[in-house]
């Protein structure tokens, strides 16, 4: 309890008592030596209840309230300090309401407590004391009158208000003089031109900057984003060369091409070749040259029996049919979706979106004109949207036929068994660049 109190500025000590006629006797009673820090006398002889303390100056104070306790009867009694207030309450009326010099409450380790007598010689209390509390609080009377629980601030509470007031006035006068530096600032951009940007996937454009995104030429414009399709001229591509599409670019352009069994491929293809004996030989296209490409790793083993085992152009190992090949990684980009097909994955636009080139690897969304083409395809329809819809035809017809011949144990019919896989994905193969090509341009 005398821990509670040290150095405590509000707190309400509270006892039930009923103390016999003529009786003199202390409640309670904290003293260090001769020294009475806090002490609770009821006096019968003189009818008189004593508070005494010290104060603040070291000097002993004691309060007398004129009233008496001893009558043999039971009354609640509380006195609340708050600072320099102080209020008497007995049988939860307000008897007494005082400023007073504000009690000394450091009270040293070795201070003694008391309860009925001032030590173990005086102040013998005679009756009944029972709830004698110490209560840290300025109206710990509520705990024992509940009914006198009120709102009004207590003299330490109100010393507290002022002096939040005053730091309320600082904050407002140093609020007030910011403001008006900061209207001073605003007056100053009446004059100024605000510019604004445009913020696509990360990146800010400022006002008419312009940026290529897939196939469509974008423009920042009053903040709103302006795009057009790009649109591709026929490559004049010289001799020895063959317009293709390249990774990162939405026209086509020349590339080098390599002559392979009649053929033309360009840059990166790939070709496997297989002889009567079933041995796979795979060849690449390099420098206009086709190279010879050595297998790092065995082919691996396949889960699906022979008859359903598909031998691709562009690898020596072949694939059970249903292979997922967009896993494996496809160029399908902006509103486009890659499909299966039975060796290989083509591109095909998203519903509502129509093609910008003409392997579906880029699209756009339709107008209302380009909605009505989609629902009467063939009616003024551009070569674009026809091979955009053949795809996703031809796509959902290798589909359905892969699925009826895995039910039935049959390969399709007028099927051969290599196919032609387009795009391509590497393979785990190391390249032997001193291999001879099978036929040079």
């Amino acid at each position: 309890m005398i821990q509670k109190l040290r150095g405590k500025k509000e707190f309400t000590v509270l006892a039930t008592v009923r103390q016999e006629h003529l009786n003199s006797g202390v409640i309670l009673s904290i003293h260090h030596q001769e020294n009475r820090f806090l002490e609770l006398e009821s006096s019968g002889q003189r009818s008189e209840i004593r508070l005494h303390y010290r104060t603040r100056g070291q000097q002993p104070h004691t309060e007398v309230f004129p009233y008496s306790l001893a009558d043999d009867q039971w009354h609640k009694l509380s006195i609340a300090i708050s600072a320099s207030h102080m209020v008497l309450h007995i049988d939860c009326n307000r008897i007494y309401e005082r400023v007073v010099e504000a009690p000394y409450m450091d009270i040293p380790e070795d201070a003694a407590l008391w309860l009925g007598q001032r030590n173990s010689a005086h102040g013998f209390f005679k009756g009944v004391m029972q709830d004698v509390e110490m209560v840290v609080m300025p109206q710990g009377y509520i705990s024992q009158c509940p009914d006198l629980n009120r709102t009004c601030p207590t003299c330490n509470d109100f010393h507290g208000l002022v002096q939040k007031i005053m730091e309320l006035q600082d904050i407002l006068a140093k609020t007030s003089s910011k403001l008006s530096r900061a209207e001073e600032k605003m007056n100053g951009l009446d004059g100024c031109y605000c510019e604004r940007t445009c913020s696509v996937k990360g990146s800010v454009y400022r006002e008419d900057e312009g940026w290529t995104d897939g196939c469509r030429n974008c423009t920042c414009s009053n903040g709103s984003v302006q795009c057009e399709a790009i649109s591709c001229p026929p490559p004049q591509c010289p001799r020895g060369t063959v317009a293709a599409y390249v990774r990162g670019a939405c026209c086509r352009e020349c590339q080098p091409v390599c002559l392979f069994g009649g053929r033309e491929l360009v840059e990166g293809d790939r070709k496997a070749v297989r002889d009567s004996s079933g041995r796979c030989l795979l060849f690449e296209c390099r420098e206009r040259t086709m190279h010879r490409v050595v297998p790092s790793e065995p082919c691996p083993e396949l889960s699906c029996p022979e008859s359903e085992q598909v031998a691709l152009s562009d690898r020596c190992c072949k694939v059970c049919r249903g292979h997922d090949f967009c896993s494996e990684g496809h160029s399908c980009l902006e509103h486009s979706d890659c499909v299966n097909l039975e060796a290989g994955d083509c591109c095909v636009c998203k519903d509502g979106f129509r093609p910008l080139r003409d392997d579906n690897a880029y699209c756009e969304g339709e107008d209302r004109q380009e909605q009505t083409k989609r629902l009467w395809p063939g009616v003024n329809e551009d070569p674009a949207s026809k091979a955009s819809r053949a795809a996703r035809r031809d796509a959902q017809d290798s589909r359905t036929e892969a699925t009826a011949a895995a039910t039935s144990g049959h390969k399709p019919k007028d099927r051969q068994d290599t196919y032609e896989h387009h795009p391509r994905k590497r393979g785990t193969e190391k390249r032997d660049d001193e291999a001879q090509p099978t036929e040079r341009k």
